[in-house]
């Protein structure tokens, strides 16, 4: 944890590393994040985001605020079962609260027409395994799915995802 802000550049955007050991609750997941999110995550139980370095916006649905800015210091109460996305504003290292036995997390991407949801991909959450797994996997089953990509109700269709700039080793679509 002391190194943080020197570790978090080479874990690259959205890594989610936990950096505790492994039975500390809460657990705490370190990213460093230069791009928007490609989608919005959904936690079972609440999490907190702590901006380390950088800034960013987080964008929330079905909540009483739909956007909070952060800075350095700054921390977002995110409640249960809130779509957030983290949209940086300047590169930097957030840290994500998340219970030792989270439950379910999720996926899911809003139209880019009606600003319906199209899509969501859920999983258990699981300690021994990269959070950024789950994401690669997520978003190639997102991008693939071209039913999971056009909104039933305007028709407009979401592009495939650019994964490009993240570090993930993208699986084959399940």
């Amino acid at each position: 944890m002391l190194h943080a802000l020197e570790v978090a550049p080479e874990l690259g955007d959205y890594a989610d590393a936990a950096v505790l050991p492994d039975d500390t609750d809460p657990q705490l997941h370190l990213s460093h994040n230069r791009v928007p999110q490609p989608f919005h995550l959904i936690c079972q139980k609440d999490t907190v985001l702590a901006q380390m370095s950088g800034a960013a916006d987080v964008l929330m649905r079905g909540s009483s605020v739909n956007r909070f800015r952060m800075g350095v210091g700054d921390h977002v109460y995110v409640p249960a079962g809130t779509p957030h996305r983290i949209v940086p504003r300047a590169a930097g290292a957030t840290i994500r609260y998340l219970p030792l036995r989270a439950g379910r997390l999720g996926a899911a991407w809003y139209c880019p027409g009606c600003d319906r949801e199209l899509h969501r991909y859920e999983w258990p959450h699981d300690n021994d395994t990269p959070m950024s797994h789950f994401y690669a996997t997520a978003c190639a089953r997102f991008s693939a799915d071209k039913d999971a990509r056009t909104c039933d109700t305007c028709s407009a269709v979401h592009p495939e995802l650019d994964l490009s700039p993240f570090p993930w080793a993208v699986p084959a679509p399940a």
